[in-house]
């Protein structure tokens, strides 16, 4: 039956027959995300995952929700779409393992003023991307096409995973005490918080984001800033399944050092962290001299080139260090955990490398 002229979904901005043509395009690419307990194909109403298949025997549940922040402003105003998944995956699965457990499966929120489906597919690449770094499942997500809440350039994400632990194997663990040793993992860039700060500073240093990098030789500005933040999972399960001697691990976002680290400790410790051990990358110098940021702004609004703490029992934490480099990562030793009065902090020792 024939519909008498009128308004359609169409005129008010919303193709149906986009949002189609993008599940078509996005198939293939969450079918190279299939692991076990994960194997069905998206375009149902809800992803399915077996736990029982995956191996578990006393799971418990991490799930983890973020997004990239104004990083996107990046991607759309460079037109680079490419790695901005990778983050969105990355933001969510790297808080989940630093409780231990394995990330099992994502999924993707996109919301945009205009689908375009070649360009939403290209973001959902990253996304599988991620997955795959990750070893978890996309089983699924939704896309909202929103003419008039979103200018036709602009679109958001947002990222949900689920991931389990062995109920014995939780982190943190209970037992931290003064005499653990801190070790650090260095980050790949700015990795995705912070960037009001960083577009900020752009602005006042007059540049655009097809200028020469200051910080990255050869590059643009704009790719520079892109650079994905870093996926730790395999390296960290990798290296909780060879030793024992892990305490406590800290995903370092929003609120830096100063409000990360603490998260894992408990009460009456503190972390004294030498920061002349820390390798500040040139980003960071950038910033810092550009935008003549102070050394504690510095420290509580970027990872400053750390991306992920480890805390590790003393006797153990050369063989700690020894599996996260035979899992591929660099090793840093920040200092250790020592006594103090009140609420867990984070107590500096030294200065940041930020001058070049």
């Amino acid at each position: 039956m024939a519909d008498a002229k009128g308004l359609s979904y169409r005129d008010a901005g919303v193709d149906i027959d986009a949002g189609n043509r993008l599940v078509e395009l996005i198939k293939p690419l969450t079918r190279t995300t299939a692991r076990a307990g994960a194997d069905g194909e998206i375009g149902g109403f809800g992803g399915l995952f077996d736990l029982k298949q995956a191996g578990f025997r006393d799971p418990l549940l991490v799930s983890s929700t973020d997004g990239v922040g104004t990083k996107l402003k990046l991607a759309i105003e460079s037109g680079r779409h490419e790695a901005i998944g990778i983050d969105l995956v990355a933001m969510c699965v790297n808080d989940i393992v630093v409780q231990g457990a394995e990330p099992l499966f994502f999924l993707d929120y996109f919301a945009c003023g205009k689908l375009e489906p070649a360009r939403a597919a290209k973001i959902v690449a990253g996304i599988a991307e991620g997955c795959r770094e990750a070893g978890c499942a996309l089983i699924g997500g939704e896309t909202a096409e929103m003419p008039g809440l979103y200018a036709a350039e602009d679109y958001d994400l947002a990222g949900f995973s689920v991931g389990a632990v062995e109920r014995d194997k939780l982190l943190p663990r209970s037992d931290i005490a003064p005499g653990d040793v801190i070790l650090g993992i260095p980050a790949s860039g700015v990795h995705a918080n912070g960037f009001s700060l960083v577009r900020k500073v752009i602005a006042a240093a007059g540049l655009k984001l097809d200028s020469p990098a200051p910080f990255a030789p050869g590059q643009s500005l704009g790719v520079a800033l892109l650079t994905p933040t870093r996926i730790y999972v395999r390296s960290v399960l990798a290296a909780l399944k060879a030793t024992p001697g892990i305490k406590a691990l800290a995903h370092i976002t929003g609120g830096g050092f100063v409000d990360n680290i603490p998260r894992v400790l408990p009460e009456g410790t503190a972390a004294h962290v030498a920061l002349r051990a820390v390798p500040v990358l040139p980003v960071f110098r950038w910033l810092a001299h550009a935008g003549k940021i102070g050394e504690r702004e510095m420290l509580r609004t970027f990872n400053c080139g750390i991306g992920l703490v480890v805390i590790a029992e003393a006797r153990r934490a050369e063989i700690v260090a020894g599996a996260l480099v035979e899992a591929g990562e660099q090793v840093v030793r920040l200092g250790e955990v020592v006594a103090a009065e009140g609420a867990p902090k984070v107590e500096f020792d030294g200065k940041l490398a930020l001058e070049s």
